[in-house]
């Protein structure tokens, strides 16, 4: 039998190569401590893989059926493989324990280290705070407050201040080195090699030596080579101590300088079209001390692409259609805007100058200077000439095309400073600075000083609106002149020419324009607006029509659209100060022309005639003046809200001008409005006085019919003929009077028709005795004009039952003697008036009402 040991160990052995002979069992498996470390490993697999290996080759192979089942394979395998798992944890387990143990060592050296550097922190800390209080000059144990930083800076101190004492000297010796070069040999070899290999300091040194020679040369040399010749007074040579040179000193140094300044440029040049920027920038430093980099400045702004460009562009002629121009010069419509070469010219250099300002900041240490001289150049020289010659062919065209050309480029070139601001130029993202921002100012405001010197400016807008103004009016005031050479009826009289008067304004008109040289536009556009044609013009009388004498609201609202423009016109361009100046001229030539000529011319032809219509016998009073009336109204109503809601606020910063204003305006408008009032007086005193010669044609027979059925059925049938010619003729005025006035004015003109009616009436009725038929009769009439003035828009102005007396005083006539008394009862002064046409009764003698008046 096999010894146990043996067999156990070729169970588990799978390596044929350690054993000699081949068992009757399989080889148990082989596994270490990576067999169960392997991510892949499974028990189960395990477990049976040790199953497999424990059954024999020759028991696999045979028939199932015919073997019996054998365990002691399987013993023996699991016995070894539960040896050797036993093996495998002691030698896990020792591992462990090495692992430990090398764990605890690093620690206690980890926390060594960690004590060992906290000591060196803690001394480093200490050495620190020591040098600091050193440094602050904190006081040693021996009392020297000299010690520590205060020492150590004064000799920092010492030492920089040695340096520069080094330097200076060295400089000294360098510069004498110059001199004595140049005095004594004629020539700066030394300064030559400087400057040629020097680079760009090299070349700022030798400016800065050149110019400290020249002075030299100024004081030691002051007459150069021609002084060695010179004598003084008593005729010796003038050689103070050997300061004579034998050669031309201060010329020599000025033809190196001259030579050093223009090689500079010429590199300066060189680099700029090369966009070499640290090249340009180190010729910028060196030529700052010739001139204060005057001539480099100069360089850079004149040979510049941009204003060569231009120098060749600017002799050409301002272009654009006679449309847009045509537009520009016609106060009706929209100014198309600024003049396109103009545009083009500023948004060209809005990107020039944006551009140039980056190359500017690179190049030049100075930059703030160069980009001032290179603004100054595009405003001075390209926007200023394109800019009169915008302005001089405008005012080519007419003066309000100047206008408003001048208002156009003015927005938009100061549009153009305000971007230049914003975009910051050198000092891109941020704002410019304060000396760029004063310089484009300033620029914008020379621009345009030339244009609003003194009062040019607001004679200009005035003598534009003066123009525009009385072409419009030319017409409507030739129609006038007429009617004041001879006054009839109202539109008979203005249909009528007055040919010397007619010829005489149209002169003075024509006179007008040729005088005052206007183009040939201009004129035209003159013409236009005063409704003539070049033939007319020609023509010794111009032909009128009714329409030309009437007011015209849309007429009003071009002179009222005309003048907004010019005060904005004047608030954009001449804003300030003057403004409250400018506004008052503005308002002054308006009511001139509007509350003056316009306005009061109509209402004064308007009133003529309402006074001529008082003293009408034969016809009906002609109330066609009453239709000027309600557009006169509309007038005063916008001249009135202008002022006060845009001129008058304009004047505040000015009080003593506002006053002036205000006072004006006032008298003006209750100018306008008296005259208005007039009117309506006098059309009241010419239609009841119409309606008193209606009333004086009733007979006495009409208040005393016949006692006959036909006739009294005859005159109950309608009003008498009186009444009906009051009515008629009543429906008609208030009919006129509606369609010329509306609101509170037409209420209160129909109230005081409706006042003036009834007295009238009543002082009418004292001049007739009525029947009690008759009676009848007037209380028919009495209804007919008490429902006319209800039928009218009084409002308020009538107080209620103002016509109710007419009914009561017709039925005094057709009541009996008792109701009368009662009537009449109370007494008082309305009895005593009532009394008066009591009498007029036929039966006033009966003893009935007779009694009744006796009682009064």
């Amino acid at each position: 039998m096999p010894v146990p040991g043996a067999d156990t160990a070729s169970i588990l052995s799978r390596d044929a190569s350690t054993t000699g002979a081949r068992s009757t069992y399989s080889k148990g498996p082989v596994f270490t401590l990576d067999t169960f470390s392997s991510k892949d490993f499974i028990a189960k697999d395990f477990i049976e893989s040790l199953s497999d290996n424990a059954i024999p080759i020759s028991r696999r192979s045979g028939p199932a059926s015919q073997q019996a089942f054998d365990p002691k394979p399987l013993i023996r395998t699991f016995e070894h493989a539960l040896s050797r798992l036993g093996s495998l944890s002691e030698e896990l387990e020792s591992h462990e324990n090495e692992l430990s143990g090398s764990v605890r060592r690093a620690e206690a050296q980890h926390n060594q280290n960690v004590e060992s550097l906290g000591k060196k922190l803690e001394q480093a800390i200490e050495n620190f705070h020591q040098l600091d209080s050193s440094l602050n000059g904190s006081i040693s144990d021996s009392g020297d407050q000299d010690s520590g930083g205060n020492v150590a800076v004064r000799i920092g101190e010492r030492l920089e201040e040695l340096d520069r004492q080094r330097q200076r000297a060295q400089d000294a010796k360098f510069l004498i080195q110059c001199w004595l070069e140049v005095s004594e040999k004629g020539n700066i070899s030394t300064l030559e090699d400087v400057r040629r290999h020097g680079g760009g300091d090299g070349k700022v040194r030798c400016a800065h030596i050149a110019r400290q020679l020249l002075k030299i040369s100024n004081r030691l040399d002051p007459e150069g080579s021609q002084a060695n010749g010179s004598r003084n007074v008593n005729g010796a040579k003038k050689r103070p101590s050997g300061s004579q040179s034998r050669y031309p000193t201060r010329e020599i140094i000025e033809k190196f300088l001259e030579s050093l300044e223009t090689d500079l440029l010429k590199q300066f040049d060189e680099f700029y079209r090369r966009q070499n920027f640290d090249g340009m920038r180190e010729c910028a430093v060196a030529l700052r001390d010739f001139n204060d980099g005057g001539s480099v400045m100069a360089l850079f702004v004149n040979q510049h692409q941009f204003f060569i460009d231009r120098s060749q562009l600017i002799t050409e002629e301002v272009a654009g259609d006679d449309e847009t121009w045509d537009r520009l010069a016609d106060p009706d419509t929209e100014p198309p805007g600024v003049e396109p070469s103009l545009q083009s010219l500023v948004d060209e250099v809005k990107l020039v100058v944006q551009e140039e300002s980056f190359i500017i900041k690179r190049a030049f240490p100075y930059h703030d200077e160069v980009l001032v001289r290179f603004l100054q150049r595009v405003f001075q020289q390209s926007i200023q000439q394109r800019l009169e010659m915008v302005l001089d062919k405008a005012n080519s065209r007419s003066s309000l095309a100047f206008l408003r050309s001048l208002q156009a480029a003015r927005s938009y070139i100061a549009a153009l400073v305000d971007d230049l601001k914003s975009h910051g130029l050198t000092e891109h993202p941020e704002p410019v600075s304060s000396q760029v921002a004063s310089t484009l100012d300033q620029q914008l405001d020379d621009l345009f000083v030339p244009y609003f010197v003194g009062s040019s400016y607001i004679e200009r807008e005035k003598k534009n609106l003066e123009e525009l103004y009385s072409s419009l009016l030319f017409k409507f005031t030739i129609y006038h002149s007429r009617r004041r050479k001879m006054p009839t009826t109202y539109f008979q009289s203005l249909s009528q020419r007055g040919k010397e008067l007619v010829a005489s304004a149209r002169d003075a008109y024509m006179e007008r324009l040729d005088s005052a040289d206007l183009p040939n536009s201009q004129k035209a556009i003159l013409l236009r607006i005063a409704g003539l044609k070049d033939a007319d013009s020609e023509k010794k009388e111009i032909e009128v029509t009714d329409e030309d004498g009437r007011l015209s609201l849309p007429n009003a609202k071009r002179m009222l659209k005309w003048l907004a423009e010019g005060v904005g016109r004047g608030l954009e361009l001449n804003g300030g100060n003057e403004t409250p100046k400018d506004v008052q001229a503005l308002l002054n030539l308006l009511l001139s022309h509007m509350g003056e000529i316009y306005l009061e011319t109509a209402l004064d032809a308007a009133s003529d005639h309402a006074a001529t219509q008082e003293s009408m016998t034969k016809s009906p009073p002609d109330l066609t003046h009453l239709n000027s009336l309600r557009t006169a109204i509309s007038i005063l109503h916008l001249l009135q809200t202008s002022t006060q809601t845009v001129l008058l606020p304009l004047a505040n910063p000015n009080l003593t001008i506002r006053r002036e204003i205000e006072k004006a305006t006032t008298n003006s408008l209750a100018t306008l409005e008296t005259k208005i009032s007039t009117i309506i007086n006098r059309t009241l005193d010419a239609a009841l006085a119409w309606v008193s010669r209606c009333l004086a044609l009733q007979k006495k027979t009409d208040f005393r019919p016949k006692d006959d059925e036909d006739a009294l059925a005859a005159a109950m049938a309608t009003e008498t003929p009186a009444c009906a010619a009051v009515t008629q003729f009543l429906n008609r005025v208030a009919t006129q009077a509606s369609a010329a006035l509306d609101g509170r004015n037409l209420a209160l003109f129909l109230s005081e028709l409706a006042r003036g009616l009834r007295s009238a009436v009543l002082e009418h009725l004292r001049k007739f005795s009525v029947s009690l038929a008759g009676g009848l009769v007037v209380s028919k009439d009495m209804t007919k004009y008490v429902d006319l003035v209800r039928g009218w828009p009084t409002g308020e102005e009538l107080e209620p039952g103002a016509m109710d007396i007419l009914v009561e005083v017709a039925n005094l006539f057709v009541i009996g003697p008792e109701a009368l008394r009662e009537r009449l009862r109370g007494g008082g002064s309305e009895s005593m008036e009532l009394r008066h046409y009591v009498l007029k009764r036929e039966d006033a003698g009966s003893v009935g009402v007779q009694a009744v008046l006796s009682a009064v």
